[in-house]
């Protein structure tokens, strides 16, 4: 299984270098692989927080064209509930940074 859980990992650095570099479908899609792979697995904390770093990151990269996306607001509200049951502090703090801005609390 960590195996499967390093090889995420690398997709989501993956996509967040294509995000800083401006490559927005690049970064979108490897934050979508990252989200069906985690899906697959059994339910578990490093499962869960990788989802919420995914769907957050996912949700960065998609709002910096518009916050009112509808996709956007979606991964945003999946990251948010992540990070919440998780307990993540990173997790968190993100969301908590996502949030901020919007009429929306964690």
């Amino acid at each position: 299984m960590r195996n499967v859980y390093y090889q995420i990992a690398v997709s989501l650095k993956s996509g967040r270098e294509k995000a800083l570099e401006g490559d927005k479908n690049g970064a979108v899609n490897a934050f979508d692989h990252c989200i069906r792979e985690l899906k697959e697995l059994p339910p578990e904390r490093t499962r869960d927080v990788l989802l919420a770093h995914s769907f957050l990151a996912k949700y960065q990269t998609m709002a910096l064209e518009n916050k009112d996306n509808k996709r956007a607001l979606e991964s945003l509200h999946y990251g948010v509930s992540y990070a919440r049951s998780t307990k993540d502090p990173l997790a968190r703090a993100i969301a908590e940074e996502c949030l901020s801005g919007l009429d929306i609390a964690l």
